[in-house]
């Protein structure tokens, strides 16, 4: 995704029928609380957020499985790598690289905030 590219936000009614298996954690960009807004259609979570395009600017960094800096690196994103971050906290950042993932936690250090 290049920055400033747009996801269409779903319209209408919007319906699961029967159980959906939740992907696998650091796949797809969805926790219990929140999902990407391209899942929509697909998952049922409490909130669906629009991501924010952020620039890799302290590079290289690692893509973590969780908030812990010992856990496991899912990816490398170097200087210049666009992260769609859809949660931010006071350390981390958690995102995607992409509605198809992988997503995860990136140290908040590691973009111009």
């Amino acid at each position: 995704m290049s920055e400033g590219a747009h996801y269409p936000i779903p319209e209408g009614q919007l319906s699961l029928s029967g159980p959906v298996d939740r992907p696998a954690p650091g796949t797809l960009p969805i926790r219990g609380d929140v999902a990407h807004i391209a899942l929509a259609d697909r998952y049922l979570v409490p909130h669906y957020v629009v991501p924010n395009a952020m620039t890799v600017a302290h590079g290289p960094v690692a893509l973590l499985l969780a908030e812990d800096e010992g856990s496991e690196v899912l990816r490398t994103l170097e200087t210049g790598d666009v992260f769609e971050a859809l949660d931010v906290t006071a350390s981390w950042v958690w995102g995607s690289c992409g509605p198809d993932g992988p997503s995860g936690y990136v140290k908040r250090s590691a973009f111009d905030l």
